[in-house]
């Protein structure tokens, strides 16, 4: 049996958590590309024994989930040109047994769809304060909004219009994707549908600060990017340079410099916790969760700006963005 839908994972280093991935794909009439970043855990080799047909990327080239969604494109519609949407997955994620009928059912019925997401919610929310963060994180809920994540279903025809992902990004290559296929005409929609169970992996406070690095830095890379082009990102960059940067800059350089009255500027703190927890009860979470959730996205402006500034330095010293990882692989 032949589909018009193909699908592509990437991976590095995922261990079991690809495994479980593929087993969830195996046997399925869909054709599936594993595209590996130089993985040393085996991924290959369980890759192959799956089923996947598996491209592996020429480590001479600096690695990012971009280039691995585009190469595993390539090698996809190669190997099955009558493939017209893909599905495109991290390593650590496990597709919805009904997702892709649903996708390919209202894709093939709007011919200006070019991206099509649904919910992604975490495996094990309860296993750390971090997991069941990323969890509330994914809960955002549909929107109609104009940007996907890594888990989304792609029309061929939207992704060779824009010409797939941007690979020099080291981050954020998802919305910024998506912005791109807005801007060219297409619609970009989220739908209240399960899509993908996520495995964040998520247990040690480190972990999460380089997660929020991660993210300060692709905010600014793609502000950076498309700078007066819609207002992409200003507000998640304007919130980080805020709170960030200008409030304890004002408050710690104005006790030193000034009055030691300033540090009453830190008290914004605990009421933009406050006003979040707050805003988040109509959610029906429980309130724990809501101060949790609250305090720790206060919390994570600090290591968004660093990874903003980390951008920019790097930006005017002229050097390249590295990838920045915060999850380690089963196999090391």
């Amino acid at each position: 049996m032949t589909s018009d839908v193909g699908i592509v994972i990437i991976g590095r280093n995922e261990g079991r958590r690809l495994e479980r991935s593929l087993e969830r794909l195996h046997g399925r009439p869909e054709p599936v590309v594993y595209v590996d970043s130089g993985s040393t855990d085996g991924s290959v080799a369980t890759a192959r024994r799956l089923g996947a047909h598996v491209v592996e990327l020429d480590p001479s080239r600096p690695f990012t989930a971009a280039r691995g969604r585009n190469e595993g494109f390539r090698e996809l519609v190669a190997r099955r040109p009558e493939v017209a949407f893909v599905q495109f997955l991290d390593g650590d994620c496990l597709l919805d047994v009904g997702w892709l009928a649903l996708g390919g059912k209202r894709l093939r019925a709007d011919a200006r769809l070019g991206i099509l997401t649904g919910r992604r919610r975490e495996v094990a929310p309860e296993a750390s304060v971090y997991n069941r963060l990323t969890d509330m994180e994914w809960d955002g809920g549909p929107d109609g909004r104009r940007s996907c994540g890594g888990d989304a279903l792609v029309r061929v025809a939207a992704f060779l219009a824009v010409d797939g992902y941007d690979e020099d990004l080291v981050a954020g290559e998802d919305p910024e994707f998506a912005h791109r296929i807005a801007a060219a005409g297409w619609t970009v929609l989220a739908v209240d549908a399960e899509m993908t169970r996520h495995d964040a992996d998520l247990h040690r406070f480190s972990q999460w600060w380089r997660r929020c690095l991660r993210s300060g830095h692709a905010y600014a890379e793609g502000r950076a990017l498309h700078r007066g082009a819609g207002g992409f990102f200003v507000r998640q960059t304007r919130s980080i340079w805020i709170w960030g940067v200008l409030v304890p800059v004002l408050a710690l350089g104005g006790a030193l410099l000034v009055s030691a009255w300033c540090l009453l500027l830190l008290l914004l703190f605990p009421l933009q916790v406050a006003r979040l927890a707050r805003r988040m009860s109509a959610a029906g979470r429980p309130a724990g969760d809501r101060w949790a959730y609250a305090f720790f996205c206060v919390l994570g402006k600090f290591p968004a700006a660093q990874g903003v500034l980390t951008f920019h330095l790097r930006r005017l010293l002229g050097r390249r963005s590295r990838l920045i990882e915060y999850k380690h692989g089963e196999g090391g």
